[in-house]
């Protein structure tokens, strides 16, 4: 057993390589998710139909269609409509519009949950509606939806396994390969389980640093009431006994 697990990690070096291009694929891609996940939102967000209307589209059907779909169709048949891209390039467009179509619903009720008051009180300060919503609106709807945010990028990393269908060499895809040679197959998909498991707890370890840094009041996970201070706050929230 020993002695299998020992043959399968000689190809360490190939599963760091393949786990760096999952990580750099779905910054990539997350990158491009966001700025399609905001353009959404405001477009959602329009007074014109004109905009409304292809954000609502673009919603419905991104998210009612499979992620898997979504990467064939960039891959085989963008190219019947003249343009071409590699494996990686397919990849990153088809993850980005995917989570670019979730982002906009998690922008929108971030942007929506900012109280109006916010808005008027700019608008009283003569602020222009592009710098109401860059300095006032915005900060205060990227502090609502960041741990939502955060948990798309997870997303994104566990979505490129997918990308082995068209043949990118990210994690899952070198794993095929190296058990399609080994025969190791518990050895090997335990090892890509394992830099899995460090890229997703990574990611949300260096994300909750940056919110900290971020956010004023930094961003701390709420502390749960503990049982004894429930039971204080319930008895001394119970009306006085009557007097007879």
């Amino acid at each position: 057993m020993f002695v299998d697990w020992s043959y399968a990690l000689r190809d360490w070096p190939t599963y760091l390589d393949a786990a760096w291009l999952s990580l750099r694929l779905s910054l990539e891609a997350f990158v491009l998710a966001s700025a399609l996940g905001l353009l959404g939102a405001l477009a959602r967000g329009s007074r014109l139909l004109v905009l409304r209307a292809p954000a609502a589209v673009y919603v419905e059907v991104i998210r009612n269609t499979p992620v898997l779909l979504q990467m064939f169709v960039a891959y085989f048949a963008l190219p019947s409509a003249g343009l071409r891209l590699s494996p990686v390039q397919a990849g990153v467009l088809a993850l980005g519009v995917n989570v670019g179509a979730y982002l906009t619903e998690i922008f929108r009720a971030g942007i929506q949950a900012v109280p109006r008051g916010q808005r008027e009180a700019a608008r009283v300060l003569a602020l222009s509606p592009v710098r109401t919503f860059a300095h006032v609106v915005l900060p205060q709807a990227l502090r609502n939806v960041y741990p939502a945010v955060v948990n798309q990028l997870v997303q994104i990393i566990l979505g490129s396994s997918l990308l082995s269908a068209i043949s990118v060499p990210e994690l899952t895809g070198t794993s095929m390969v190296i058990n399609s040679r080994t025969l190791l197959t518990v050895q090997v998909f335990g090892i890509a389980a394992v830099l899995y498991l460090i890229l997703t707890n990574a990611v949300v370890v260096v994300a909750g640093l940056v919110g900290r840094v971020a956010f004023k009041p930094p961003l701390r996970p709420a502390a749960r009431p503990r049982a004894l201070s429930a039971v204080r706050r319930l008895v001394a929230a119970r009306p006085a006994p009557k007097e007879v």
